[in-house]
């Protein structure tokens, strides 16, 4: 059983796709697997999510509990009115749905697991595994759903694996007191989970540091696709336009390439090129692309940049169409990125900040290039570089699909993930 907390679809959810692909592989190999959505739907249209399974932990009733104790005592109509399908999508799209800023109380409460104002609803998905399903192993999405693990592995007598990618995004904002509660209740609720699997050998070593984790347990699985699933173009085949695919805010850097798009578009011989932006964004985001918005009509080239609605499934492979290079020149780097793995299978080179996981990445693969972290500059340059150099673009178009398919593909990924689980099967639980 896989517990994955969804976005509802407002924005390109990086960790939904990762989870969903790796049940997706895991039935295809044969393996029965059961996806438990926390919060909100994976996805905008639900298309998946299994029927007859409820969405957990639903984000309005969740809220209103953990900020005004009068419905802790709601009946339960009151809960699924809340919980239902319409609700949790009006949710989806609330500021502050995906923002840690104001929700600190409730985050050490999810951790503080039977012991948080959350006890009620956590008994409540126990007794629905234990009378819907018989897992042996439950993997849960993150660590900030380590609250869960305790009770799950001791009214389940099952272990608990426990994924990890970029948790250091929601709690590195917190206030500083908050934020080492938050890691020091992490930390302890670790000790309940049998296995910690990172995304990138760089997240490894980051939250060993963070959470104290012990070599014996940290384990790292790159994400991986189904290559076969995007359609390769080359760059020769398609305009000379500049992607971005990702939740439309600050911290992924959005500024930043609109910047270095402003400063191509002063140099000559880049007429014909765009900007082409995907990945949606939350009512918490809406200041800040009215600002990019502004600056951009201020430049005089809001006709050049282009919003692409649909960032799902067959949206998502028309955008790749539109695209011959794509950067998400995220601020502080990532823990991974699987939009990278879509685009390069596409023929879609990346140009990303020396950061994070990105040297890792783009080494494996060797379909993109690094620039400097922050520096709008440096990305111009490299932007200017690639797409005045057809043989260049070229080599890094097929590298990458090479790459994702020698070192990514979702069939190979699934099966380190699958010697972890029978490594821990054989281990008594503790």
């Amino acid at each position: 059983m896989h517990i994955i907390p969804g976005s509802g679809g407002s924005f390109y959810c990086g960790n939904c796709l990762r989870d969903s692909k790796f049940v997706e592989g895991m039935r295809k190999s044969d393996h029965s697997v059961v996806k438990l959505p926390m919060y909100l739907p994976l996805f905008a249209d639900e298309h998946d999510l299994e029927s007859e399974i409820p969405v957990f932990y639903g984000a309005i009733s969740m809220y209103l509990k953990q900020m005004f104790p009068i419905f802790r005592k709601a009946p339960r109509w009151i809960d699924n009115l809340l919980n239902s399908g319409p609700m949790l999508k009006l949710a989806s799209s609330m500021a502050g749905s995906t923002n840690a800023k104001g929700l600190e109380e409730m985050t050490v409460s999810m951790l503080l697991g039977e012991e948080g104002e959350q006890k009620v609803e956590l008994e409540r998905m126990i007794d629905w595994i234990a009378t819907n399903c018989n897992p042996d192993i439950i993997h849960l999405s993150n660590a900030l759903l380590l609250g869960l693990a305790h009770r799950l592995k001791e009214k389940m007598n099952i272990p608990v694996i426990c994924s990890l990618q970029d948790e250091d995004v929601w709690v590195d904002v917190m206030e500083p007191s908050y934020r080492d509660k938050v890691w020091n209740l992490m930390s302890t609720r670790g000790n309940d989970v049998a296995a910690f699997v990172s995304v990138s050998e760089f997240y490894a070593a980051e939250m060993k540091k963070k959470m104290n984790l012990p070599e014996e347990k940290l384990r790292t699985v790159h994400i991986g696709i189904y290559p076969e699933d995007y359609t390769y173009m080359s760059p020769g085949e398609k305009e000379r336009n500049i992607g971005y695919v990702s939740r439309l805010n600050e911290e992924n850097g959005l500024a930043v390439l609109v910047d270095a798009f402003i400063e191509l578009k002063k140099n000559e011989g880049f007429q014909d090129v765009k900007l082409i932006l995907t990945g949606g964004s939350t009512g918490d985001d809406r200041k800040f692309l009215k600002k990019i918005k502004r600056k951009l009509h201020t430049n005089r080239l809001s006709e050049f940049v282009e919003f692409h609605e649909e960032f799902e499934s067959e949206g998502l492979k028309e955008y790749f169409k539109k695209v011959s290079v794509i950067s998400v020149p995220v601020l502080n780097g990532e823990a991974f990125g699987i939009y990278l793995l879509e685009s390069m299978a596409s023929g879609i080179p990346v140009i990303q900040p020396s950061a994070g996981a990105f040297p890792e990445i783009i080494e494996t693969s060797g379909g993109g290039k690094l620039f400097e972290p922050r520096n709008s500059g440096d990305l111009a340059k490299s932007l200017m570089e690639l797409l005045s150099d057809p043989a260049e673009h070229e080599r890094l178009s097929k590298a990458g699909r090479e790459g994702v398919e020698k070192h990514f593909h979702i069939d190979d990924q699934v099966k380190k993930m699958i010697d972890i689980y029978e490594g821990v099967r054989k281990s008594p639980v503790s």
